[in-house]
């Protein structure tokens, strides 16, 4: 299995001067790094990424309706109304944002091990930090190179 994970990893890097986008390239290093890390079978995940790609789409259009709901309006213009308005639809937000966390996990159970489903935030917590130190390092670097 780390074989079939190793070779997919450096086949995406070998397509990287192709066509794909960047944001195309950070999934699939996520999903080969969440399937390494929760050493999923090939059972395990054809039946897993299913139901966590449905909660992504669904965690990523919670994310872009509470920034329209903040940026909707001028903060410093806001009537007492408004924000409190605002407040309430902040709240609901979380609460959906909660239901489809306890809806992935309730799904996942049906699929993986408990011990899977505590490790794939480890996991996914993880692949943001090697994101992130991967940036800062390339970023640092073209700083470096700029006269």
């Amino acid at each position: 299995m780390k074989q079939l994970i190793i070779i997919t990893i450096l086949t995406l890097f070998s397509l990287s001067g192709f066509s794909q986008d960047k944001h195309e390239k950070i999934e699939a290093l996520k999903t080969a790094y969440i399937t390494e890390q929760l050493n999923l079978t090939s059972s395990e995940a054809e039946k897993f990424w299913p139901i966590y790609n449905t909660f992504e789409d669904q965690k990523n259009a919670l994310k872009k309706e509470a920034h329209e709901v903040r940026n909707e309006s001028n903060i410093e213009n806001l009537t007492e109304a408004h924000a409190k308005a605002m407040l309430e639809e902040m709240k609901s937000l979380n609460n959906k944002r909660s239901e489809i966390y306890n809806k992935l996990i309730t799904d996942l159970q049906k699929v993986i091990s408990a011990k899977k489903i505590v490790l794939l935030k480890k996991a996914e917590d993880n692949f943001k930090r090697k994101m992130f130190e991967e940036y800062r390092k390339r970023h640092h670097q073209e700083r470096k190179e700029k006269p």
